[in-house]
């Protein structure tokens, strides 16, 4: 983990166009192999802020293999399309939050209204983000008909790619239920 002075949130880092472009673009493959298994343990409070980005960008090390989730033919994928297209697409949702708020801001404490379920992993680095526990805990008080949470064991950001056959099975449960 990277000292705070020395580190910017994620977020914040790809916020100026072209430099997260140039630190990804650099090397598309290994911008992948990167991301494709993000390091345990996951930070706690204890351990500082969550999803630091070094100023000088590279947030992951790569991974030594990739995981039984993701196979080559997946990041040859990946690679071909980003070379295409690059990454400011979607950086640009980055690039967009404060706009964002400012649309949504007539939902604040709004509900969901709808049937809904809430599926993550517990390797996701989001569910380390300050205030998650008590988001996931209270969820139900925004989400009145909020049929299940599950966390699944050992899966991290790519929940749907990393565990396809249980996401999927959940969701057909849940739909069943409706």
């Amino acid at each position: 983990m990277p000292r705070r002075d020395d580190a910017v949130f994620y977020q914040l880092y790809n916020q100026q166009p072209g430099v997260a472009e140039a630190d990804y673009e650099r090397d598309v493959r290994q911008t992948f192999l990167r991301w494709a298994d993000p390091p345990l343990p996951l930070p706690d409070k204890a351990s500082g802020p969550v999803n630091m980005v070094p100023r000088e960008g590279r947030r992951f090390q790569t991974a030594a293999a990739l995981p039984a989730w993701l196979k080559e033919a997946d990041i040859d994928f990946y690679v071909g399309e980003f070379k295409r297209t690059g990454f400011r697409g979607g950086l640009n949702w980055y690039r967009n939050i404060d706009r964002n708020w400012e649309l949504l801001a007539p939902f604040a404490g709004a509900k969901v209204t709808v049937p809904a379920l809430y599926i993550a992993g517990d390797r996701d680095v989001v569910l380390a983000f300050p205030g998650m526990d008590q988001a996931i805990a209270n969820m139900a008080n925004d989400v009145p008909q909020l049929r299940g949470k599950i966390i699944l064991p050992g899966c991290g950001h790519r929940t749907q790619q990393e565990r396809a056959s249980e996401v999927n099975a959940a969701m057909i449960d849940f739909l069943r239920q409706l």
